[in-house]
């Protein structure tokens, strides 16, 4: 039988930590890793309106609703920045950002 209290075997199990120290820390950096998902997902959400923006006006001037050649610069940026898993983190991003179809 273990000798753990039942917090340090809830923090130990969740976090698969073999020390409380160790959960401790892996505890507050997830806790960071949250706050900052909740900024990236903010992020995504604005850059669909601003998309939106966009798109309406290119198809009320008569133009198409996606423009592959910035599609390509964006991936090529991603690409740049993030190394090959980028690429399919901008595909998703750029579906999220079209619209609906």
């Amino acid at each position: 039988m273990s000798t753990s209290t039942p917090a340090a075997r809830t923090a130990t199990e969740a976090t698969g930590a073999r020390t409380d120290e160790a959960a401790s820390l892996i505890g507050d950096a997830r806790t960071r890793i949250d706050a900052l998902d909740d900024r990236i997902i903010g992020l995504v959400q604005e850059r669909m309106a601003v998309s939106a923006v966009i798109q309406e006006a290119r198809i009320t001037s008569g133009g198409r609703r996606v423009n592959l050649s910035r599609e390509t610069e964006i991936l090529n940026r991603f690409r740049d920045a993030l190394g090959k898993p980028g690429t399919p983190l901008t595909m998703t991003l750029l579906e999220l950002c079209r619209g609906r179809v």
